[in-house]
């Protein structure tokens, strides 16, 4: 018999044995292959006819995803082939040399990549047209999406994990000349001391972190620590911080909370808590690194899909504020569709240049009986007082004019009673206005007219735009509110399906990690739990235990991740002043819900595994 048909009879008799492992790269393949079939599609770059930006966030999200999946691939084959010390050591004791018990798991593990990768490239190519129709809707167009198997993602799928299965069965041809027969056999028996808690390294998480949040949630404009270090360094020191914090928080913290609650006796004592606690305590040092890498996970797809989702949720807001008008153009009025018209205004306006600290400024400039009138439309207040300026970025930090500033034209000065946020025209020419009295306008005999339409169901008036845009001549400056808002959703929703697409990612992926590692160690207690169904202890008694084993292992992560995400959210949304709370929250409830999941599902088969009767040893 050849080492080859070994190695195929290996995998075909313990196919159930393999599935864990088998299901996380058919996995792996699938978001894989998916992502580049859509990277590849035809249909996004004839749709958005902006290859170049939707391009450029596929190729860059690819190569994270690449890495991602390296990563995780390794991983799950760690686990795998810790399973298997005990089979290899088998052999060896049976006399199958070194060099050919290596050959066999080369070929047993290239065989199952094989087999993985044909499974998930036909599940890939089902999915891919469901996700790009989601796609295409998330960027405003409504149309159906092709199902076509892209040869060029193949192609690069192929190629991409016959290389990762090549390095992971030579990774595993390595574990026999890594260990002795002794250590491959009590592999999955090794233990830790009890751990000792650290007073210092307890201490310096919690600073650490509290320098990370620190640095978070200081404002940016003021901040003289962001000044001191570099608005570029800051970042980088706040991600460093925040990762050694973490795991010091669980390697040394934890240590103390469990060491507190097992001295409890009126705690411990109860139920199987002191089994629990005791457990999680002998494991706290190797967890400790599983912990971070979840938190960190968890953090980073909770800010990124935040982040994205709320440019998405505040698409329409953004561009409402930009462009209050549904059209605006200047020059020569035209004739427009009354059809849905819900007022139309026209508007003289002047400029001027101003001097502030020997800075020269240029404004748009209305009188204040048009200013008033266009806030009436709008049904916005007004601000009240003789000179008003309308900044739609002021931010009383870093703006240099504010109220009580005093402008300097020509022989002429005059000081700003109020500042208005929001804007009254359209695009740059409504960003930086001043309101005058109307005096003084007048003396200014401006001669310009911005014609300014506002229609009831303004989204979809996209084609009277595209008609507006053709007929108007560029020195109309014309802006359009439909135009901007395509625009705008469709690069906030290529972003969103991005950013959702790798956040399922990363959190399947941070699920699939916590299961390994608890399954794997439901596997060492066996025994364990066997003996206390042997001493009678009750079904529900077991199987709140192991909740509450598990649920360690999946809550505090994801605490953490919270947390860190809640920082990083709050800084992204002072730097864009935004408003981001509702959509954070949204993001952060769906992540939690799809992460509950993963923990019920893991309870189960930790259950399943280890309190069942009838389970054999």
């Amino acid at each position: 018999m050849t080492l080859f048909s070994l190695a195929r009879k290996n995998v075909l008799r313990n196919i159930k044995s393999y599935g864990l492992y088998i299901g996380s790269m058919i996995f792996s393949i699938v978001i894989y292959f998916t992502f580049v079939t859509l990277k590849y599609s035809d249909d996004i770059a004839v749709l958005t006819k902006t290859d170049t930006r939707i391009n450029g966030i596929m190729s860059a999200s690819s190569v994270v995803l690449l890495f991602f999946v390296a990563i995780f691939i390794f991983y799950s084959n760690s686990f795998f082939m810790k399973k298997r010390k005990k089979e290899v050591a088998l052999y060896s004791l049976l006399g199958v040399r070194k060099r050919k018990i290596g050959m066999m798991l080369f070929f047993e593990n290239l065989m199952i990549g094989l087999l993985a990768l044909m499974i998930g490239i036909v599940i890939g190519f089902l999915l891919s047209k469901g996700l790009l129709t989601v796609l295409v809707q998330l960027m405003g167009y409504d149309v159906v999406a092709n199902f076509v198997l892209s040869t060029e993602a193949v192609q690069n799928t192929v190629m991409v994990f016959i290389i990762l299965f090549i390095i992971t069965s030579l990774q595993g041809y390595r574990v026999i000349y890594q260990f002795s027969l002794i250590d491959l056999f009590h592999a999955a028996k090794k233990g830790e001391a009890m751990p000792k808690a650290s007073a210092l390294y307890a201490v310096m998480g919690v600073t650490l972190l509290a320098i990370a949040y620190y640095l978070s949630l200081t404002n940016i404009f003021t901040s003289e620590l962001w000044k001191l270090m570099g608005y570029l360094t800051v970042p980088i020191v706040v991600i460093a911080l925040t990762i050694l914090g973490t795991f010091l928080l669980f390697n040394s913290v934890t240590v103390y909370a469990l060491t507190m609650l097992k001295n409890m006796r009126n705690w411990s004592w109860k139920g199987l808590n002191v089994l629990t606690t005791a457990q999680l305590l002998y494991r706290i040092r190797a967890n400790a690194k599983s912990l971070t890498i979840i938190a960190i996970l968890s953090a980073t797809t909770i800010t990124a899909g935040g982040a994205v989702y709320s440019l998405y949720y505040m698409t329409g807001e953004n561009t409402k504020a930009t462009n209050p008008h549904t059209f605006m153009w200047i020059g020569e009025d035209i004739d427009m569709p009354s059809d849905n018209l819900r007022y139309d205004a026209h508007v003289t306006y002047g400029q001027i240049d101003v001097t502030v600290e020997q800075a020269m400024y240029r404004y748009s400039v209305i009188r204040r009986s048009d200013y008033e009138a266009l806030a009436k439309l709008q049904q916005i207040d007004a601000v009240q007082g003789e000179y008003v300026l309308i900044d739609a970025f002021y931010n009383d930090d870093f703006s240099v004019v504010k109220a009580g500033t005093t402008l300097q034209q020509n022989d002429r000065a005059f000081t700003i009673d109020a500042i208005a946020s929001q804007q009254v025209m359209n695009g740059a020419l409504g960003m930086a206005m001043l309101v005058v009295p109307d005096a003084q306008f007048t003396a200014m005999q401006a001669t310009a007219t911005a014609h300014m339409y506002s229609y009831e169901d303004e989204k979809n008036e996209k084609e009277l735009s595209a008609t507006l845009e053709q007929q108007l001549p560029e020195s109309a400056n014309f802006t359009s509110y439909p135009r901007d808002y395509a625009a705008g959703l469709a690069g906030a929703g290529s972003l969103l399906f991005v950013g959702s697409f790798l956040g399922l990612v990363f959190l399947t992926a941070t699920g699939s990690i916590i299961y390994f590692k608890v399954l794997t160690e439901a596997e060492e207690d066996r025994a364990k739990y066997e003996a206390l169904r042997k001493m009678g202890v009750r079904k529900q008694m077991m199987l709140k235990t192991i909740s509450a084993q598990v649920g360690f292992m999946f809550g505090l992560p994801l605490l953490a991740g919270l947390a860190h995400g809640a920082a990083a959210l709050s800084a992204f949304g002072q730097l864009f002043m935004m408003d981001v709370t509702k959509p954070v929250l949204v993001w952060m409830a769906i992540y939690v819900a799809v992460y509950a999941l993963y923990y019920v599902f893991t309870v189960w088969n930790f259950y399943k595994l280890t309190a069942e009767r009838g389970k054999a040893l």
